[in-house]
């Protein structure tokens, strides 16, 4: 029986070696706000961070997760939606119809604990999760927000629906 490090706490979950993590997140330990969006790891709406680096959940099997990485879930982020992400997102209105902002959210969040003050084009090459909605000027002020900065000449006003 294979033992993860979820958010903190050490899970023991009844699996197959070949099970994406994604599935063991949110079917095994109900933790849905990990989404299923492509299942070939490219649009990211499975973001999680494994040892403080983004992963797409959906493409690592559980039997390559060693007991000792430490997974992180958008759930396990903040226990109050207070991470600095978190709160940038809500204070720009990011979000349209929402479904990969936890993805986005994860990914911005890495990308801020490796680079505190990101420029436009360190956003756009760490942020490659997909948004349908387009929602990516806001996505790219929330970013500069939760840094700390302002958007060079692309911050999008928090009023702004672009």
């Amino acid at each position: 029986m294979p033992k993860l490090n979820i958010n903190g706490k050490i899970r023991d979950v009844q699996v197959e070696a070949d099970t994406p993590l994604l599935w063991v997140i949110r079917e095994q330990l109900g933790l849905t706000g990990t989404k299923y969006g492509c299942g070939v790891a490219q649009c990211g709406a499975c973001s999680v961070h494994i040892d403080g680096v983004v992963q797409r959940s959906c493409s690592i099997r559980v039997g390559d997760v060693k007991a000792s990485d430490k997974i992180v879930t958008i759930e396990g982020l903040s226990a109050d939606s207070s991470h600095p992400v978190q709160k940038a997102w809500a204070a720009i209105d990011v979000p349209q119809c929402g479904y990969c902002q936890s993805g986005q959210i994860m990914a911005a969040a890495a990308l801020l604990r490796k680079n505190p003050k990101p420029t436009d084009a360190d956003i756009d090459a760490a942020m490659t999760n997909i948004c349908r909605c387009g929602t990516y000027q806001r996505i790219r002020a929330a970013v500069h927000l939760a840094a700390g900065t302002t958007g060079r000449s692309t911050a999008v006003p928090a009023n702004s629906k672009s």
